[in-house]
């Protein structure tokens, strides 16, 4: 896990005060959680991520160890 990551958790004891954890791909559980740490820059921007391509898909099934319907099934509403 990122140190940031980790530091922030630890500092904020977050899934003691608030119920959030990390997942294994460190997103935070509950979906709705969101935060981050900003840092005032000129040229930052916010970024979004688009959608999973199949040799991605087929990329993160082998890496897991997952049947492509298993992965297929946990990224389907990020899938091209």
């Amino acid at each position: 896990m990122p140190f940031s990551r980790l530091k922030l958790f630890s500092l904020l004891n977050a899934t003691e005060n608030v119920g959030i954890e990390l997942t294994e791909s460190l997103a935070m559980n509950p979906p709705a959680s969101v935060c981050g740490w900003y840092i005032a820059h000129p040229q930052s921007h916010y970024f979004g991520v688009g959608k999973i391509m199949q040799d991605q898909l087929e990329d993160f099934a082998k890496r897991k160890g997952m049947s492509m319907d298993e992965a297929t099934k946990w990224l389907r509403p990020v899938l091209e």
